[in-house]
């Protein structure tokens, strides 16, 4: 690849969920060049994992994030239904505005307005029809207005789940995806840094009771050295991901606000899709375990969306000078739901519930405070912290938490529904047989040698591959 092709690879990796191992991979033919000894070497630890680099050239993992399906079944099917329907490409069929503006474009055929479904009080009577110069059978106008109904829902869902899905990046990687081209690629030490730290921030969860990776490590270190000893440094773009004091001290005023304002309609947002899930969940606030009927992926999903948003809103008012509004309204940290067997496994190694878990039971909800139904300040986070013995500035109640020192660097794991396989191959079959997933495991599972055997049929056909290509 050309500078400008891994420039632009790193780009699209914001919104993907590449191992940092292969971002690594691509920074360090990027900046060869300009490396010490040292710094190659510290990336190099993470290069030599990656699928260029590695025996395998393989991970069993969606470097994705799972997308929403869009409408086009239901937009190819109205093409054949509608004579004013326009075919349209698969990107426009995933994207809200160009799908709503297609039915309201065939809407028209039937007379049909935008947004009137109900079928009994919304259709047209046949004398309605005959006026409007419609002669067409009830039978074939009902099946057209059917049509357009569940388009319009099929949208709403769609509209729904790619929100679900921002709240899902917000809350590993902040503001990464708004992030434009042209501001990521100012600067290369900036650019770097950016790619690698969003990669660790969109590590998927591991099944442990042992706190998840953090991202800031040796590496990512490394990279914001470089970042601070450049003049040309683009803290704007830095201050989307990771946002800390160091960093937003280097931003104008105009930008700290402009940042405040997009974090606060961020918050306002996250908030009406928590309480939707909590009021239509039967969710258990004093201990806050899953149990049948929770919406956990949603709900986990929306509650770290909040704590990155609730923190790095603070973070800004810290660095605005402004925190003394925290006194008139500060809203709490939202807990995520827990799996039984986390929880089980916890108590059998000695441990207990989560602190914070008392306090996120007597403080309002965070989204009746942001509403103004219920008050909540500084204060009183601070006194209920305290009285369940927990530091809030240490838990993060009331301070932006630091990204602490950075730790070592370890590499990226093949994760079955958060359980570590050693094989890419292995995870896979695995995977596809719905180990570990909480759910009955299929029959027809291969097991011992079977496996064995399928996941070394499966390397040698890689190589062979590998082979092809080179030749």
């Amino acid at each position: 690849m050309s500078i400008d092709e891994r420039a632009q690879w790193l780009y699209l990796s914001l919104n993907q969920r590449r191992r940092p191992e292969d971002v690594a991979d691509i920074i360090l033919e990027l900046l060869k060049n300009d490396l010490g000894k040292a710094e190659k070497s510290c990336l190099q630890q993470a290069a030599k994992g990656s699928l260029r680099q590695s025996v395998f050239s393989y991970t069993s993992m969606l470097q994705d994030f799972a997308l929403p399906v869009g409408l086009q079944r239901q937009v190819s099917k109205a093409v054949e239904l509608f004579t004013t329907a326009y075919p349209l490409d698969t990107q426009a069929c995933d994207c809200p505005d160009a799908v709503e503006q297609f039915i309201r474009h065939i809407s028209h055929e039937i007379h049909k307005s935008f947004g009137s479904n109900d079928f009994k009080t919304n259709r047209l009577n046949r004398q309605a029809r005959s006026e409007r110069g419609m002669e067409i059978s009830k039978r074939r106008y009902n099946k057209l207005f059917r049509h357009l109904t569940r388009m319009e829902a099929k949208l709403n869902k769609l509209i729904s789940e790619l929100k679900k899905l921002m709240f899902t990046k917000v809350g590993k990687s902040g503001l990464a995806h708004l992030l434009s081209q042209e501001d990521f690629l100012k600067d290369r030490n900036s650019t770097c840094f950016i790619a690698y730290y969003v990669a660790r921030s969109n590590l998927r969860s591991e099944f442990t009771i042992y706190g998840q990776q953090r991202p800031y490590d040796e590496i990512a270190d490394m990279l914001f050295n470089r970042c601070r000893n450049n003049v040309k440094t683009n803290w704007w773009a830095i201050a989307h991901v990771y946002p800390t004091q160091e960093v937003l001290f280097q931003l104008s005023d105009s930008q700290k606000g402009e940042l405040l304002g997009q974090w606060y309609g961020i918050l306002e947002e996250i908030a009406q899709l928590l309480k939707v899930v909590w009021e239509r969940s039967n969710i258990n606030r004093s201990t806050m375990v899953v149990r049948r009927g929770n919406d956990s992926s949603t709900w986990n999903n929306t509650a770290s969306a909040w704590n990155t948003a609730r923190s790095n809103w603070i973070s800004l008012l810290y660095a605005m000078g402004s925190e003394e509004i925290l006194q008139s309204i500060c809203f709490g940290k939202v807990l995520r739901l827990m799996a039984a067997d986390v929880v089980a496994w916890h108590y059998s190694a000695g441990g207990q519930l989560d602190s914070d878990t008392a306090v996120w039971n007597e403080l309002p909800l965070p989204w009746e405070v942001l509403s103004g139904q219920q008050s909540c300040n500084l204060s009183m986070i601070e006194s209920i912290c305290w009285k369940h013995h927990v530091d809030p500035i240490k838990k993060g109640w009331t301070v932006p938490r630091t990204s602490g020192k950075p730790v070592a660097f370890t590499p990226t794991p093949e994760l079955v529904h958060g359980v570590s396989i050693s094989n890419p191959a292995l995870a896979k079959v695995l995977r596809s047989s719905g180990f570990f997933s909480g759910k009955t495991i299929k029959h027809d599972v291969p097991m011992g040698s079977e496996i064995h055997k399928s996941t070394l049929q499966e390397h040698h056909k890689r190589l062979q591959d590998q082979n092809s290509e080179v030749e």
